[in-house]
């Protein structure tokens, strides 16, 4: 692992908890990453005026582009080192809403408003979830953990979580019938809850946090080239390369569990075996620093008697 790591993080945790506006002068790389983080809130609301009005498509593009900016401002204000608590609070209040409160109302406008259903609130209890897993984040980001969890979330992330109850619809579009009533709207209600339940959960997921911590020369190519392969595939196929993009989502959810499990027990036994190596250091160090009386020399057993006599010729013995 790189040592300045480390180090970059602890002054990024130091950064979040340092007032924005301390000084009358602010550096304009502090602004930078809240640019983005207001582009996507405005994203948000207006992908909520887009529900309204029915135009789905619109919506939806917004709440992609949304979390796309979400995944730029933070990684610009670790590289800009312009981490704030402003900008930690600012973030969060957008992420609730472009990911909380506009999937909530297009999916509930899209086809959960029926008279008289639970449509309102399965929507309005993936909106508490959201802000509930934004709190919850918060909180944890002041704690110490290894390294390696800095790559799992703790439940699904909220922009993730935006993308992936948005399903029905991208089914919808590509000609799947008989969602909106019947079997197929109280499945949706259930798929819509068990997305907020994943939220709140425990359950590890992947984040991809230290994936861009360190590239090898021979992959910045490919790289660029599924970058541009995955957005000419939103541009051309949005709803099909959505719709994969979550099925693959959910699959990776059992593997990430199993990973961070694996972790977590690998660190165990590292924990134990340390413990027993420092037990086994102490217990050898033991009989050489408290001796027993049965194990002392004669001379320090008989005190004055144990004292040497050195006799040299032609002179009288000297004690």
């Amino acid at each position: 692992m790189d040592p300045v790591i480390p180090r970059l993080e602890a002054e990024t945790r130091r950064r979040r908890r340092r007032p924005l506006f301390r000084h009358s002068r602010v550096p304009v790389r502090m602004l930078v990453p809240n640019f983005f983080t207001l582009m996507g809130l405005c994203a948000g609301l207006t992908s909520i005026r887009m529900s309204i009005e029915g135009r789905y498509e619109l919506a939806v593009a917004l709440i992609v582009f949304a979390a796309l900016l979400d995944g730029i401002d933070g990684r610009v204000a670790r590289l800009l080192k312009a981490s704030s608590r402003f900008g930690a609070e600012l973030d969060s209040l957008a992420d609730f809403v472009d990911f909380g409160v506009a999937p909530a109302f297009l999916i509930f406008t899209w086809g959960l408003s029926a008279p008289k259903s639970l449509g309102w609130i399965a929507v309005m209890i993936f909106a508490l979830a959201a802000a509930l897993r934004l709190a919850r984040f918060n909180v944890a980001t002041e704690e110490e953990r290894p390294k390696w969890q800095s790559n799992f979330f703790t439940g699904a992330p909220t922009p993730a979580a935006a993308i992936v109850v948005l399903l029905p619809v991208y089914l919808d579009q590509l000609g799947v019938d008989g969602l909106r009533s019947g079997v197929g709207f109280n499945a949706v209600l259930v798929y819509v809850l068990l997305i907020a339940t994943l939220m709140v959960s425990t359950i590890p997921t992947y984040s991809g946090k230290l994936l861009g911590e360190r590239i090898s020369r021979d992959m910045v190519l490919p790289l660029f080239i599924l970058a541009v392969a995955l957005v000419a595939m939103l541009l051309t196929y949005p709803y099909s390369t959505l719709l994969g993009l979550t099925v693959l989502y959910i699959a990776s959810i059992p593997l990430s569990w199993r990973r961070y499990r694996a972790k977590s027990a690998a660190d165990v036994d590292a924990a134990e075996a340390a413990s027993r190596v420092d037990a086994m250091g102490t217990s050898s160090l033991t009989p050489s620093t408290q001796s027993s009386p049965s194990s002392q020399t004669p001379a320090s057993a008989s005190g004055e008697r144990g004292r040497v006599v050195e006799i040299r010729p032609g002179g009288e013995p000297r004690m």
